[in-house]
């Protein structure tokens, strides 16, 4: 039977630092593909996953288990990812297009015809090059809340933010994102579809 986040995490408090692997494997890809797209930089991110995973244990015995670990964990990568920021005194620059990992949209999987399945990339393509291109704060917020699925009141806690301040954030990100996609697919008829799905 699979354990559970809280019995790997006391296992491993406990020492047994083959729990603690577990956890790793469970979500290193998550967590990396999440800070890829707040970084845009595969290196940077990799450093932080690898960091993050080894400041959470030793932090582990901190974990009160009031959130859930993943949760914690990403709090603890943000953190060290914009300390890592700071300390390099640099700003994240746009990824080359074939850089850019990605986001999968709703697809029709009843339809066999291969020009509509062309269509749904060329969508996907752009949708990742407009997050892209939106300021950071505005794009973390969004990847937090649309792609990791966070509730506002956690993505407050891992950002040290205002809860309002978050749901603003949010509510303007999406209207960006949809500005830079009206602009993409002005000729598609996209956008209407794209206005539905951002608001859910």
């Amino acid at each position: 039977m699979k354990k559970t986040d809280l019995e790997l995490i006391a296992e491993s408090v406990d020492g047994q630092t083959h729990a603690f692997d577990l956890l790793v494997t469970r979500y290193q890809d998550r967590l990396y593909n999440a800070l890829f797209q707040i970084l845009r930089n595969r290196e940077d991110a990799r450093d932080v996953v690898q960091d993050a995973f080894v400041l959470s244990w030793s932090k582990l015995d901190t974990f009160r288990g009031d959130a859930n670990f993943y949760s914690w964990l990403f709090r603890v990568a943000y953190n060290v990812a914009m300390s890592r920021q700071r300390k390099k005194r640099v700003k994240t620059v746009g990824l080359r297009p074939a850089e850019r990992e990605r986001i999968d949209l709703p697809a029709d999987n009843n339809s066999a015809d291969p020009s509509q399945n062309l269509q749904v990339q060329e969508r996907q393509s752009q949708v990742q090059a407009a997050l892209a291109d939106l300021p950071e704060e505005f794009r973390t917020v969004l990847i937090l809340k649309e792609i990791e699925d966070f509730k506002y009141e956690q993505i407050a806690e891992i950002l040290n933010v205002p809860l309002g301040t978050i749901r603003s954030r949010i509510y303007r990100a999406r209207i960006l994102l949809r500005e830079r996609l009206t602009r993409l697919l002005a000729d598609e008829g996209f956008a209407g579809q794209l206005n539905t799905t951002t608001n859910t």
